[in-house]
């Protein structure tokens, strides 16, 4: 499926490394692919934090697919404002569409997530549902870098991921369910990476802090809560 051409509030930015995965062709699909793979087990990953995430009035949020989340955190939280950042126009127009009444509330731009800038965003919440797994550990690191040196002291960063546990169950269950993952959106959008990040690694090198841990399915789908590190 190819996407429309790009409404006035998306902004294109170029790309400097190669081109991000494309999602376009799946972004209608999306909802129900998830649905019959993982059930209702990654949508109550993304909402694990939402209460905690009450207080916050900026938010940045990187890949969200159609956009589920950011209309449940719009509908949840009526002071907060939403910068969506995603390579997919057609994920973008979802997400919109999806906000609804809430679409003035949200700002969103068509990049690579690779190169964003702070700019004049100081977001006190950071959102990364099911995101990172498509950088490289290093790719993780320096987004976070850059994310940390635009937000305030008490910001929140949500992360849901998929992970490998160091268990026997990790070995021979989540180790091939990860690798299967990977091969397919490698065939259905062009994604390059193919292991998990370590994004833990990354997000404390980049000077945040991890708050609380849920695991899902004996470990094979994660939620956490990070803050900036008060030590920086």
């Amino acid at each position: 499926m190819s996407a429309a051409a790009a409404p006035p509030e998306f902004e294109r930015r170029n790309e400097v490394r190669g081109a991000p995965p494309n999602f376009d062709r799946i972004a209608r699909l999306y909802r129900w692919m998830e649905r019959l793979s993982f059930g209702p087990f990654l949508w109550r990953c993304r909402c694990a934090f939402l209460r905690e995430m009450c207080g916050c009035r900026r938010a940045l949020i990187f890949g969200d697919g159609d956009g589920r989340f950011t209309a449940r955190l719009l509908r949840t939280n009526p002071a907060v404002r939403v910068d969506a950042i995603d390579a997919s126009l057609a994920m973008l127009g979802i997400l919109v569409r999806r906000a609804g009444r809430n679409a003035g509330r949200v700002r969103t731009t068509c990049m690579d997530a690779r190169e964003w800038q702070s700019g004049e965003i100081a977001p006190d919440l950071i959102v990364t549902h099911f995101f990172l797994d498509c950088l490289a550990s290093s790719e993780v690191q320096s987004l976070a870098m850059r994310v940390r040196g635009s937000a305030p002291p008490g910001a929140l960063w949500a992360v849901s991921e998929f992970a490998v546990p160091e268990s026997r169950f990790g070995r021979w269950m989540a180790r091939p369910v990860v690798a299967a993952l990977y091969r397919a959106f490698g065939i259905l959008t062009g994604l390059r990476q193919r292991r998990l990040p370590d994004h833990r690694a990354a997000l404390r090198a980049a000077g945040f802090d991890l708050l609380q841990e849920k695991r899902w399915l004996a470990g094979l789908l994660v939620s956490e809560l990070w803050t900036v590190s008060s030590e920086q």
